[in-house]
């Protein structure tokens, strides 16, 4: 079984690429603290890279910021090729299957008022009408 689970914070915004069959992929690397200090006293955090594609690419990529705390849940992959000089190279990263928005950082200019964890997701606040209280009509 090859299954990942991390909670971290973007150390950069995400990065989207598209293939040349136009797939979005989108890189990004999280910072994840340890629960353990050095022998110095310092927290130690392990930087791990993240793949994310399609869909998941491109939504990290646009909802996501540096800073942002997310879930990604995944696998482990370990990939290998030839770099410029000819030596062979391995790249270890964590293929997202998807990506949770937990918080973040990243400010949208469409929604000013995001920052305060207040979505109107797009609809005006007139067509809403305050509901009347009347308790006595509660069963209980």
């Amino acid at each position: 079984m090859n299954k990942v689970v991390l909670i971290g914070r973007l150390t950069k915004d995400a990065e989207l690429r598209y293939t040349g069959q136009g797939t979005a992929v989108a890189s990004f690397t999280i910072a994840i603290n340890r629960k353990f200090k050095s022998k110095n006293g310092e927290t130690e955090t392990d930087f791990i890279p993240i793949v994310a594609w399609g869909n998941q690419g491109e939504n990290t990529a646009k909802y996501t910021g540096k800073g942002s705390q997310v879930a990604v849940y995944g696998r482990i992959q370990v990939r290998n090729y030839q770099a410029n000089d000819g030596t062979k190279r391995y790249v270890t990263e964590v293929i997202a299957e998807e990506v949770t928005f937990l918080g973040s950082n990243k400010k949208d200019n469409n929604h000013p008022n995001n920052d305060k964890g207040n979505q109107d997701f797009g609809v005006p606040l007139d067509d809403f009408h305050p509901m009347e209280e009347d308790d006595d009509d509660l069963p209980f």
